[in-house]
């Protein structure tokens, strides 16, 4: 036999594609020439496979082979194409048994050892949605691709097992030592969340924590440093109701992307949290790199939170590039030679000083900051930025009695348990409309199936008369008057809830 056929799987984003492996070999002069868009790293495989070939026992015929990874125009990356090519290759030589639709995904070491991957779990997930239920993958793999229904997944060591499972003579084959890069790799996907007793003071903060777990909504953390802003913001994920199937499918999708090929044995239940420095670029951010684009903190942050320490230090563009993102809940990464696009529905909580000294508190005696210095300052977080933010708190420095306070504070769990009353109460009443939260509804559902009373929303149609409230702000301050409505057990806010919702929506807190 000189041509066969075998399986792998490109991955764009988190979407994966299918890619037929055809192999044939010809009575040309030797060689290995590779067709079909692949990158750097795909393009050395082309001495891997001769060697990790070799010795495992069966070598590659001196022949020319030639192999085409099809669709020849989908651009193909990576090293997760090296086990698919030598099956192939072998397969059209004659020295394996054929292996029909099984889809192959592994890199090879120079001995035959099977390395792991990453992306397995959505290249599995690509592969079962084509019909391709047999995978075969590097064992440190197994247990992350298992994790989708219906995959047939099996998991070696080395190319030598795979070769004996298709039906090579094992006396002939050589099995490598098993080391520690052969083992399984496997990490956690639990996350350890600090506890919300562990917050002293801070009644406003914490409630405002709470409506924005209840919603799903934006928070804003304005206070001197020391006052427990990046305390609040690390409990957030803490009093968030666990990730439903498909949500915990597409977060951990996303992570074994950029896990580096160590295997995730179950799916991420605990919404992520994610921080990046204010050094941070846009690329790092929302995703981008040369190539085919990768994930940023904001797709790493699906479904959980994304915390953005000293907010103002951020350069400015780096911080509107999430206003798209907000109000889509995903990110779409063009570049010459390929699209991505990744999921990108995340809380955005933003913490800031009152000044870039941060001592105008008070009567701000001790700040040394100019006005001119202030404005520069919050300057860099934008009013279409600011827009987006439904809960803007200051955060106040916490007196020595409240920090003499301990054991008294509520614990996350508690806070949770209302956080999932009122999740539910949302639930059932978004069902009908396709969303999970207050902060998913838009303005045609809030001022149609949920219209409140015009003397209700009196107060709101004022200030948005008056310039101080925007059509945007005014939908934003309904979906917060819903969530206080949730959290209180009412069918429907009441006057309390839309006033307080506007209260949380001041924006005078930050000095301009």
């Amino acid at each position: 036999m000189a041509f066969a056929r075998t399986f792998s799987v490109a991955l764009m984003g988190i979407t994966g594609h299918v890619v037929e492996v055809e192999a044939d070999i010809s009575t040309a002069l030797p060689g290995f020439l590779l067709l079909g868009l692949p990158d750097a790293a795909l393009n050395e495989a082309k001495d891997r496979v001769r060697s990790a070939a070799k010795n495992s026992g069966i070598s590659l015929p001196s022949h020319k082979v030639t192999v085409n990874l099809t669709p020849a125009t989908l651009q193909k990356k990576g090293s997760g194409f090296d086990l698919a090519m030598v099956v192939a290759a072998l397969q059209a030589a004659g020295e394996l048994q054929p292996s029909g639709q099984t889809v192959f995904l592994g890199e090879l070491g120079l001995d035959g050892t099977l390395r792991a991957v990453p992306g397995v779990l959505p290249a599995v997930k690509a592969a079962v949605d084509a019909g391709h239920h047999r995978v075969v993958v590097p064992a440190a793999n197994a247990k992350e691709a298992a994790l989708i229904p219906g995959a047939e997944v099996s998991g070696f060591y080395c190319l030598a097992e795979v070769f004996r499972a298709l039906g090579a003579d094992a006396d002939t084959l050589t099995f490598p030592p098993q080391t520690q890069s052969t083992r399984p790799a496997e990490t956690s996907t639990e996350l350890l969340v600090p506890d919300m007793a562990d917050v002293a003071g801070q009644t406003e903060g914490r409630m405002a924590l709470e409506i924005a777990a209840a919603g799903g909504h934006h928070l804003l953390l304005n206070g001197p440093p020391g006052s427990g802003k990046t305390m609040l913001a690390e409990r957030l994920p803490g009093i968030l109701p666990a990730l439903d199937d498909a949500s915990a499918m597409e977060v951990t999708a996303i992570h074994s992307l950029v896990s580096g090929g160590y295997g995730l044995t179950e799916l991420m239940r605990t919404p992520p949290f994610e921080a990046p420095h204010h050094s941070a670029s846009a690329p790092a951010i929302i995703g981008g790199g040369s190539g085919i684009p990768r994930p940023g903190s904001i797709s790493k942050a699906h479904r959980g939170v994304l915390f953005l320490d000293e907010a103002p230090e951020f350069k400015r563009t780096v911080l509107d590039t999430l206003r798209q993102p907000l109000e889509n809940g995903e990110i779409i990464i063009d570049r010459s030679g390929a699209q991505a696009i990744y999921p990108a529905r995340f809380q955005l909580v933003l913490a800031c000083n009152p000044c870039p000294c941060g001592l105008n508190t008070g009567r701000g005696l001790e700040c040394t900051c100019t006005a001119r210095e202030r404005r520069s300052y919050f300057g860099k977080l934008s009013g279409p930025l600011l827009d987006r933010i439904d809960l803007h708190i200051t955060v106040p420095k916490v007196s020595s009695a409240e920090l003499a306070q301990t054991g008294s504070n509520e614990s996350s769990a508690a806070v949770k348990e209302r956080v999932s009353a009122a999740r539910a109460a949302q639930y059932e009443r978004l069902a009908p409309f396709g969303l999970l939260t207050n902060a998913d509804a838009n303005g045609k559902i809030l001022r149609g199936a949920l219209k409140l009373d015009n003397r209700l929303t009196q107060e709101l149609s004022t200030a948005m008369d008056q310039g101080k409230l925007t059509a945007r702000g005014y939908d934003r301050v309904l979906r917060t008057a819903w969530t206080l409505a949730d959290l209180d057990g009412a069918t429907t806010p009441g006057k309390d809830h839309l006033n307080l919702a506007l209260y949380f929506r001041n924006l005078s807190t930050l000095a301009r």
